[in-house]
């Protein structure tokens, strides 16, 4: 039933007939939404490494085989995972005529979260096509708010492409680093505040503190999600200046 040859393009969960099983013998109450919310609270829980049928049939109490009738491959199942997660994302209506730059905002904040909450979600984001129906509502409404911010159409995707591979980018780093913390048993602070300590005292990266030392003070103190946070704000602000800066010079 698996597909065993290198997949292309076409061959996304996505663009093919949906299985709904239905044969005798099927595990009663068993389906796709059941299947893929489990995969997702294992993707959760054990990272992308440890997710096999096998491991998500023994979550469902089910064989490895009775997943076969619903989808075709692991990737079927990662595609799957990827669009029901991009579901958690707080989108605006179709007519909301709220300020670009606010909506804007309000995105990228969700994505960023999106992509903490899911640690597993940057890499296969990078690999699947995003044509779920979930992933397609947040494209639609980032094309939305920026057709709103006075850019002509060409230069639409070029101003997506900024903001939203940043936002992905911090929100990737993000994620691996409270990761790393959790791992460790430290709370953030205090993990941040032993890090610095280490450097500080290391002979291989103490000048380089040094020098930085008037950058790092400028920034201010603050709680480690309070640090993160006023780095993403002012990133973004800064795009969307870039933006603004482009609309006005037509």
């Amino acid at each position: 039933m698996a597909r065993t040859a290198g997949r292309t393009a076409r061959d996304s969960v996505w663009l093919q007939e949906p299985r709904h099983g239905g044969r005798g013998g099927q595990p009663s109450g068993l389906d796709r939404e059941r299947i893929t919310e489990a995969s997702v609270r294992l993707l959760d829980a054990e990272g992308l490494a440890k997710l096999s049928m096998r491991r998500l049939a023994g979550e469902l109490h089910v064989s490895a085989m009775s997943l076969y009738w619903y989808v075709d491959t692991k990737d079927d199942l990662l595609e799957l995972a990827l669009d029901a997660a991009y579901g958690e994302l707080r989108l605006p209506g179709e007519d909301d005529a709220a300020d670009w730059r606010e909506g804007l905002r309000a995105l990228a904040a969700e994505y960023r979260s999106l992509l903490v909450r899911h640690p597993w979600l940057s890499r296969l984001a990078g690999q699947y096509l995003n044509i779920g129906p979930h992933s397609l509502d947040f494209s639609r409404s980032v094309q939305r708010t920026l057709g709103r911010s006075g850019l002509p159409a060409h230069r639409v995707m070029g101003a997506i492409s900024a903001v939203f591979q940043f936002v992905y980018g911090f929100g990737t780093k993000e994620a691996q680093f409270m990761g790393r913390i959790a791992d460790s048993g430290l709370t953030p602070d205090d993990y941040y505040q032993q890090a610095r300590n280490s450097v500080r005292e290391d002979p291989h990266t103490a000048d380089f503190v040094q020098e930085s030392r008037r950058i790092l003070e400028a920034r201010g103190g603050g709680t480690v999600a309070e640090l993160m946070d006023r780095d993403f704000t002012f990133a973004l602000d800064l795009l969307i200046s870039g933006i603004e800066a482009m609309v006005e010079r037509g």
